[in-house]
């Protein structure tokens, strides 16, 4: 007979993130300097996520999930070009990277009974914090990404699951000083973010 389905998982894992690529930075609104790309650091990850499999596509279903990671910026050196050529800036070190990420995917998965791959695909609302070691400068980051997953779970009962599961993530995020911050950075900037998450975890269904 066929059933709906909702489930209630959590995950755990880590992030490989590739650097912040095809910078651009802005100055009160004008400019245009390009800007190096900055490597950024392996992470642990923590996610929860919800989902429901629908009674007449049993194959079918939706999730929503939010995650939350810290790539920080590895030490390094930082490069603005633009027509008047490259120019260097000072060593970068302790510059902490935090992201935020809901996303909401439409999930297919193959039925069986215990052993069940599943992958999915859909949009992403990710926000981002760089912040100096020492606190005092910061700045913040939003945009609307695109992400994919795959995975495998298997039934241990009729209601608990456990999978493994990888997801890229890749938006372009749009980073500026906080009004309130008096001491925040001068500039604005923009970056590509991607990043691969392998985790596992485990589901409740009901």
């Amino acid at each position: 007979k066929a059933y709906a389905e909702s489930y209630v998982a959590g995950q755990f894992g880590a992030t490989f993130p590739q650097s912040l690529s095809n910078g651009k930075v802005t100055q009160d609104g004008f400019g245009g300097l390009g800007l190096s790309d900055q490597p950024l650091q392996r992470s642990a990850m923590l996610g929860l996520k919800f989902g429901h499999y629908f009674s007449k596509a049993r194959w079918l279903g939706i999730e929503t999930g939010f995650s939350y990671t810290t790539p920080h910026l590895k030490q390094g050196s930082i490069t603005f070009s633009g027509p008047g050529g490259s120019t260097p800036s000072p060593i970068l070190s302790g510059l902490h990277h935090r992201v935020f990420t809901l996303d909401t995917d439409v999930i297919f998965r193959y039925p069986g009974y215990r052993l069940q791959p599943y992958f999915g695909i859909g949009p992403s609302i990710l926000m981002a914090r760089l912040r100096g070691s020492d606190g005092a400068t910061g700045q913040s980051g939003t945009a609307l990404g695109f992400n994919a997953e795959g995975g495998v779970q298997y039934y241990l009962t009729r209601q608990w699951t456990l999978f493994g599961e990888a997801k890229y993530t890749r938006a372009r995020m749009n980073y500026s000083s906080a009004h309130s911050d008096e001491n925040a950075d001068p500039f604005a900037f923009r970056a590509t973010y991607s990043v691969l998450a392998l985790s596992v975890g485990i589901g409740y269904h009901f």
